[in-house]
């Protein structure tokens, strides 16, 4: 073989090698592009700003179809999933519904209710509990007329069935400069005797508290009490006049 065909020889194996690379290289773009473009799935986003605890439908969602690439793992795809379940927090037009956005689906017993109430950071026990966690409800009475300024147990053994995101709230303070707090809604599941209690607690007392109780709490807590008072300390519990 003479130089001329060497040198032929030589520029034919390098057009291959380079025809090669630039398959290789064609064919991973159009892998990335692909993955990018296609396939495609179906994912629900919200139409119009929803309120917390506003139920998921199609009148506030839209489907969406974008590369599986993409999509959250905790992405919805359909719509059946979303109908009529609710999340604890607003959500603004735009966003993409998933699944850790949504409050769990109720687990009650026939006899059960759920209601929610507010807590801060103090009276939730500062983020101690989690859903599934055993509390105790406490309410201060300070301002009720007739009924003594005292601690009282409304309910033990109260089942968390799940906690929501922070909100701010407006207070009104009897026709003063509206104020605003922070607070964090708490749904609890309860007899409907307890849910009643619970409920005018929540409007009339002073404070109502989450008690964290331990994992291994016994049944028998008979000695515990349930009301403290001033008589307690040594004084006279004087009810509050009738207004």
């Amino acid at each position: 073989m003479n130089p001329r065909q060497r040198r032929g020889v030589l520029f034919l194996l390098a057009a291959a090698a380079l025809s090669l690379a630039v398959f290789f290289a064609v064919s991973n773009y159009v892998k990335d592009v692909d993955s990018q473009v296609g396939p495609r799935i179906t994912v629900y986003e919200v139409a119009k700003p929803v309120d917390a605890y506003s139920p998921l439908g199609a009148s506030n969602l839209h489907a969406i179809e974008v590369p599986r690439r993409w999509a959250a793992r905790t992405a919805v795809t359909s719509l059946r999933e979303l109908e009529g379940r609710r999340v604890s927090f607003p959500l603004a037009t735009g966003t993409v519904v998933t699944s850790d956005m949504l409050i769990p689906s109720t687990d009650l017993s026939p006899t059960e209710r759920e209601i929610a109430i507010n807590v801060n950071s103090v009276t939730g026990v500062a983020g101690r509990v989690r859903p599934g966690d055993r509390v105790d409800i406490v309410a201060v009475f300070a301002d009720v007329p007739g009924l003594p300024k005292q601690a009282r147990v409304l309910v033990r053994d109260v089942r968390i069935v799940s906690i929501g995101g922070q909100q701010t709230i407006t207070v009104d303070d009897e026709g003063s400069v509206a104020n605003t707090k922070d607070v964090v809604p708490v749904t609890l599941a309860l007899e409907p005797e307890d849910a009643l209690s619970v409920t005018y607690a929540a409007a009339f007392a002073q404070e109502v508290r989450l008690v964290a109780l331990p994992g291994d709490v016994g049944t028998n807590r008979s000695r515990e009490v349930d009301e403290f008072d001033a008589s307690d300390l040594g004084g006279k519990a004087i009810p509050e006049e009738a207004q």
